[in-house]
């Protein structure tokens, strides 16, 4: 008990940092976000005729983004939504940097009715790690 009382602090840290973690993991599933790795997502894009929503600012777009990609900023995805009306009823493949603002707009769009949302797991940073082609 003493232990406890006087590392209170580190305790509470490790505890908040494995919650995080564990987050990481399940917050997705939990929010109704599916997810595509690249080869999946090359798949739909291909094969299926998926949408490319990149959902970061411009600049990152500019710097390179996937071939025919539509970029809406996902602070302004919410103003933006009448733009992918079109798209209802195909498969959406979000992308970012990494996987989490695009896990963002995929529950969004979940909640607007787009059925077929697809996050791409570790966004950008995992297509280039792939090696699959970008556009500039």
């Amino acid at each position: 008990m003493q232990f406890i009382q006087s590392n209170i602090w580190l305790i509470l840290i490790a505890v908040t940092s494995g919650l995080m973690l564990l987050w990481s993991f399940v917050g997705n599933r939990l929010r109704g976000v599916k997810e595509a790795d690249c080869v999946a997502a090359l798949q739909m894009i291909n094969h299926k005729d998926a949408v490319v929503l990149d959902v970061r600012e411009n600049e990152e777009f500019k710097a390179g983004h996937l071939l025919n990609a539509k970029q809406i900023p996902l602070g302004k995805l919410r103003e933006r939504i009448g733009e992918l009306e079109r798209y209802r009823e195909k498969p959406v493949v979000v992308v970012c940097r990494s996987g989490q603002r695009s896990a963002t707009a995929c529950a969004l769009l979940g909640r607007e009715g787009f059925a077929q949302v697809y996050n791409l797991a570790g966004g950008i940073m995992a297509w280039q790690k792939a090696n699959l082609p970008l556009e500039k």
